[in-house]
C-alpha cells in the first residue's frame, strides 16, 4: 500500500467517527492505535491533544499540527413537544445543516439518531419555507423515536449539554474525489499519518527533530495554544486548503497559505514550503484566505515565540459537505515529506 492509499484509508476511517469540538476521544484513540502500530513515543495533554515524537534531531524542532476536532451541536434545550434545540459548535451558516441526519450523544454513552429540520419544514403545509430565517430559533433535531413531550425524551437519557454529531455521508468515488462532513481537518490527520508511516519506513529522513500534534478545539480557535515543546522553533498546520472566488487554490493541489483573517504567515516557512512544492514537483497554488484562523495563530496568540505556516489539500465547499481529490492529498503528503527533509 503506498503512502497515499494508506493516507486515504485513515481519511475514511476518522471521518466515520464523531468527534465534535472536545468530543474528541474515539478519535484520539483511534490515532493512539494507529501510532502504536507505527512505533512512535506519544503523549496525551491535559486539554486533551496528542503529541507524537518522532525523533531524528534533538534541537530546532519542527511540530506538524492538525485538528481532530469538527464542527457539530450541543442539545440546549429539550422541548415541549419532544423536540430538541440545538447550539452551534464552531462557525457555520445554519443552512449547512438543515435536514442533516444526526446522532445524539449522552452522558451516559447512548447514542440516538434523528434529522435537522427547519420548525416549518413542509411546502404543502407553510408556504413561505424559502423565506424562513435560518437561525437558532427556526432549526431543531426531530429524533427518531416516539417521543411527544420533554419528559419523553429525558426518560432516553437525553439532556441539554448533550452533544450532536452530523452524518459525514462519506464517499470515495471511482473517479477520486472524496466527498464527506469534516475534511476540515481530518484530511490533514490522514495525511499526517501518511507522513508518519513513511518517515517509520525511513522513506522520508528528517533533517531535525519532528513532532506532530492533533488537537481538539481548534474549531473554536484555541486548538494549539498549549503543550508545545520548548525545543519547537517552527510549527506548520497542515489543515483545508480553502477553494472559492478569487483564489487559485483546487481541488486537485496542495494550497500554501500566504496570509488569513490573522495576518500574514511567517515569510521564510512560507518561501519554504514553496520550495519544498517545486523540488517534489507537485501541483500547488499560493493564496490569501479572506475568512480562515489556523491552530498555528492559536500558538502565536498564546504567546509561543514560532516561526509559522499553513498547507493543505484544496477542500471545496468548506463547512458544509466538504470535497477534495486524491490528487491534493498526494500533493500535500509529497509536499511535506520534502518539507521536513530540508534544512
Amino acid at each position: 500500500m503506498s503512502y497515499v492509499q494508506y493516507s486515504i484509508e485513515k481519511i475514511l476511517d476518522l471521518c466515520a467517527i464523531p468527534s465534535p469540538t472536545g468530543f474528541t476521544q474515539k478519535a484520539l484513540k483511534y490515532l493512539i492505535e494507529e501510532f502504536k502500530k507505527l512505533g512512535f513515543s506519544y503523549t496525551v495533554t491535559n486539554k486533551n491533544s496528542l503529541l507524537v515524537d518522532l525523533g531524528h534531531g534533538e534541537t530546532n524542532a519542527l511540530m506538524l499540527v492538525a485538528h481532530v476536532d469538527t464542527l457539530g451541536a450541543m442539545v440546549k434545550t429539550i422541548k415541549s413537544n419532544g423536540r430538541l434545540s440545538i447550539s452551534r459548535i464552531g462557525s457555520y451558516p445554519f443552512n449547512l445543516i438543515e435536514n442533516e441526519n444526526c446522532i445524539i450523544h449522552t452522558r451516559e454513552g447512548k447514542e440516538y439518531t434523528g434529522t435537522i429540520y427547519l420548525t416549518k419544514p413542509s411546502v404543502h403545509v407553510y408556504k413561505d419555507v424559502g423565506k424562513l430565517e435560518r437561525n437558532e430559533e427556526n432549526i431543531e433535531v426531530v429524533l427518531d423515536q416516539k417521543v411527544f413531550s420533554e419528559e419523553d425524551v429525558k426518560d432516553l437519557g437525553i439532556s441539554p449539554g448533550d452533544y450532536i454529531s452530523f452524518d459525514p455521508r462519506t464517499i470515495l468515488t471511482k473517479t477520486g474525489f472524496i466527498k464527506s462532513r469534516h475534511l476540515d481537518d481530518k484530511a490533514g490527520v490522514g495525511i499526517l499519518l501518511g507522513l508518519a508511516k513513511a518517515i517509520r519506513d525511513y522513506t522520508t529522513e528528517p533533517k531535525r527533530k519532528i513532532y506532530m500534534m492533533f488537537t481538539s478545539y481548534e474549531e473554536v480557535g484555541h486548538g494549539a495554544a498549549s503543550s508545545i515543546p520548548e525545543e519547537v522553533t517552527e510549527i506548520v498546520s497542515v489543515d483545508m486548503g480553502a477553494v472559492g472566488e478569487g483564489l487559485n487554490s483546487n481541488v486537485y493541489s496542495v494550497s500554501i497559505c500566504a496570509k488569513d483573517s490573522g495576518g500574514p504567515y511567517d515569510y521564510e516557512i512560507v518561501s519554504k514550503l514553496i520550495k519544498a512544492a517545486n523540488l517534489s514537483q507537485v501541483s500547488y497554488t499560493v493564496d490569501v484566505y479572506p475568512f480562515y484562523g489556523s491552530d498555528v495563530e492559536s500558538s502565536l496568540f498564546a504567546g509561543h515565540d514560532i516561526k509559522h505556516g499553513l498547507v493543505g489539500p484544496g477542500v471545496y465547499a468548506s463547512h458544509g459537505y466538504e470535497r477534495t481529490h486524491i490528487d491534493a492529498i498526494e500533493a500535500t503528503l509529497k509536499l511535506l515529506q520534502t518539507f521536513v527533509e530540508m534544512d
